[in-house]
């Protein structure tokens, strides 16, 4: 059941960094507009992309444990800003998709088997 949960977790976390990403990446809808709205530079969108597609790759390959830390670490952070920046702006029903997605990255993080870990 264990195994079940974290990789159906994970699979929602890696798919959203790897369609996030490339949507950042192209300067889609519906990130690049909130992220031109939140005040951001234009170029953040390529970094943002680039960090996501790698950390999905990384949190999706076997083993790399190290690698997997920063992955999911950079993952909470982006998202865990992303929340903040709405926030900050009163735009309190952008927060709910980051921090869920949030959630799901600290719990695959959590329930990952012991060969994913340190």
């Amino acid at each position: 059941m264990r195994t079940t949960t974290y990789w159906t977790v994970t699979s929602i976390v890696v798919g959203e960094c790897a369609v996030g990403g490339a949507m950042d990446l192209f300067r889609m809808a519906p990130f690049y507009p909130v992220l031109i709205d939140l005040g951001y530079p234009s170029y953040l969108s390529t970094i943002l992309g680039t960090a996501k597609l790698a950390a999905a790759v990384v949190i999706a390959a076997p083993r790399l444990p190290r690698l997997k830390e920063w992955a999911y670490a950079g993952v909470l952070i982006n998202m865990t800003g992303a929340a903040a920046s709405n926030a900050a702006v009163h735009k309190y029903t952008g927060t709910i998709a980051p921090a869920a997605f949030a959630v799901l990255a600290l719990a695959s993080w959590a329930i990952r088997p012991r060969s994913r870990r340190l």
